[in-house]
């Protein structure tokens, strides 16, 4: 059976959290060939790699998942943040486009600025407070411009058993400390990358254009997930609620970053689970 027997599914980023699901949930979904590259396999702002790679494999999909992460280094790292988070996804979009290639972006809640009341839909006007959400920002403008017809899924609070994460921070701190200080004042959703992973694959075969917001279903503090981990995982490390001016980050973080779902979920009748039973099953995993 040669490559193009089924369609093609690139993945960018293959080692971050997003992509590890991926790569877990890859042979559940025969009916695609996937690769999966990191960082280190295909640059992504590396114009002559991306085009050569999509010469030679013209896939049909690609899931971008490559990202700049670093919420609070992107202060001192500008000008690396907005090359990894937006020109590259420029150059992702055009050659994607270039060789008819369906284009996945991943991008996040930190587009807003976080003084919303009521959860944001994809039309709400972005204004990022820190220069990650501005370099996440840009991404968005460039895949846009260079790929109209592309997808953009935001996200927020992802969590995974790989990689770095608040609950796996969280459970790290509570088997090391009597105690931990988590800020209750700022409220959003949490995120399965699993889950994600799961939709993204889902909704690939009816694709459809546009901008969509996911995450799990909930409201909750960051105080509310700690709270929550503590008692799934039996910690007995008491966990404490704080402001967020007695716990000060170079990059300020948007109050409120609560999504507004019922496109994604009506687009693509997609069933979203529930904060707290997702992060069941990541505990599962870790514990």
């Amino acid at each position: 059976m040669s490559l193009k027997d089924k369609p093609v599914i690139l993945v960018t980023g293959a080692n971050g959290q997003l992509g590890k699901e991926l790569q877990d949930l890859a042979p559940s979904y025969s009916s695609f060939k996937f690769i999966f590259l990191s960082r280190e396999d295909l640059p992504i702002h590396h114009f002559e790699l991306v085009r050569n790679f999509f010469e030679a494999t013209k896939p049909d999909y690609c899931i971008n998942c490559a990202a700049y992460t670093g919420v609070d280094k992107a202060e001192s790292e500008k000008e690396l943040a907005f090359r990894v988070n937006g020109e590259a996804v420029g150059v992702l979009a055009a050659v994607c486009k270039k060789f008819d290639t369906k284009f996945i972006h991943i991008s996040t809640d930190y587009v807003f600025d976080g003084t919303a009341t009521v959860p944001y839909t994809e039309t709400s006007t972005t204004n990022p407070v820190n220069l990650y959400g501005a370099s996440k920002l840009e991404g968005e403008t460039q895949a846009l411009h260079y790929n109209p017809d592309c997808i953009i899924i935001r996200t927020s609070w992802v969590y995974s058993s790989y990689g770095k994460n608040f609950v796996k921070t969280m459970l790290r701190l509570m088997s090391e400390r009597n105690e931990v200080k988590v800020v209750d004042d700022q409220f959003g959703s949490p995120t399965y990358a699993a889950d994600l992973a799961k939709a993204i694959l889902d909704i690939i075969s009816n694709y459809k254009p546009g901008i969509y917001h996911y995450s799990n279903d909930g409201v909750i503090s960051w105080y509310d997930f700690a709270v929550a981990i503590k008692t799934i995982s039996n910690s007995n490390c008491a966990v404490h609620a704080i402001p967020t001016s007695q716990y000060p980050l170079p990059a300020k973080r948007p109050h409120y970053s609560v999504f507004n779902k019922e496109k994604i979920i009506q687009t693509f009748q997609l069933e979203i689970p529930g904060w707290k039973e997702s992060l069941k099953k990541c505990l599962d995993k870790l514990l």
